[in-house]
């Protein structure tokens, strides 16, 4: 009888330290935010106002920094983060190599905030002036997308010109070693080489691109967690609303991250879009044209429905 009331009192103790440690697990909810250097995220990252809105549905935040979109999704790929931003391309890309992604908001297009540029003295003028030239910028970007519609714009195609596939510091120093002829590069790269070097415009965005910037997230977690996905979008859109109101202050806070004068930052700050919103039937269309474009240049290497990767939450 002793031997029974001994198990039982084992076993009852046992099923409370499970159910101890079961509650315990259960509150260690992390939201793992992927960011880049630059953008609304880091903005946010710095605030820390995402913890306080967060706190209430049990989630702590854990941030990763990424030097750029197709790394920070590959992140996302693999299972290390559950959120976080890019560019028009990098999604497309990781939506062809499986990626279990959704988008979940973005910001309104800032054709402005990408260029095509030449030195100073540069004897080029215009965009059909880029025949036979070497070009400098990141394969599979967004920059690479407008390089390919100004190119369509002025009557020529990707092979009229020598690509250099470079990633953004490389390319500014081929750029100022006069090792290429033209440079397409994106804020705020884009604003410190023009006032560090002087360089001149030949193209930007304008009438070309959107150059929207996309929040996503894993599959998985964002149909589990739609009241996260209101939460960071809640408070990204306060961030949109105080960095269009004082792009100053939001310039004093980002210089110290990418090491850009602030005076140089308030000029890219000024270019770009604000005010998260849910994904839209055109914005999708957008991505599709882009996601053709480069399956027919041999970018991507299969063709891929944007609309896959977008779901309603909840359900």
């Amino acid at each position: 009888m002793l031997r029974r009331s001994l198990l039982i009192a084992a076993l009852a103790l046992a099923g409370t330290a499970g159910l101890w440690a079961k509650g315990a697990q259960a509150e260690e909810k992390v939201l793992r935010v992927g960011y880049q250097k630059y953008g609304t995220l880091v903005l946010l990252k710095e605030k820390g106002t995402l913890e306080g809105a967060l706190k209430p549905l049990g989630y702590t935040v854990t941030w990763t920094e990424f030097p750029g979109g197709p790394q920070l999704l590959e992140a996302l790929n693999v299972g290390a983060i559950d959120y976080g931003t890019a560019g028009e391309a990098p999604p497309i890309f990781a939506q062809a190599a499986g990626a279990p992604l959704v988008y979940v908001g973005y910001e309104p297009p800032a054709p402005k905030g990408e260029a095509i540029l030449v030195p100073k003295d540069s004897a080029l003028k215009s965009v059909t002036d880029l025949k036979g030239k070497k070009v400098a910028l990141n394969k599979g970007s967004n920059v690479h997308y407008l390089l390919v519609k100004a190119l369509e714009q002025s009557g020529l195609t990707p092979k009229d010109i020598q690509p250099v596939y470079l990633a953004p510091a490389d390319a500014r120093a081929a750029f100022e070693q006069g090792s290429v002829d033209a440079w397409v590069i994106w804020d705020p790269f884009y604003a410190a080489a023009a006032a560090a070097t002087g360089a001149k415009v030949l193209q930007d965005g304008e009438n070309l691109v959107s150059n929207h910037q996309f929040f996503l997230a894993e599959r998985g977690f964002a149909k589990a967690n739609p009241q996260v996905i209101d939460a960071i979008s809640a408070e990204l859109t306060k961030v949109d609303a105080w960095a269009k109101s004082d792009p100053k202050a939001a310039a004093a806070i980002l210089s110290p991250k990418v090491g850009i004068p602030a005076e140089v930052l308030e000029v890219a700050l000024g270019r770009q879009g604000y005010g998260i919103s849910a994904i839209t039937p055109e914005v999708v269309a957008e991505q599709q044209k882009i996601a053709d474009t480069f399956h027919k240049l041999g970018l991507l290497p299969k063709p891929i429905t944007v609309s896959d990767a977008i779901v309603k939450l909840g359900s």
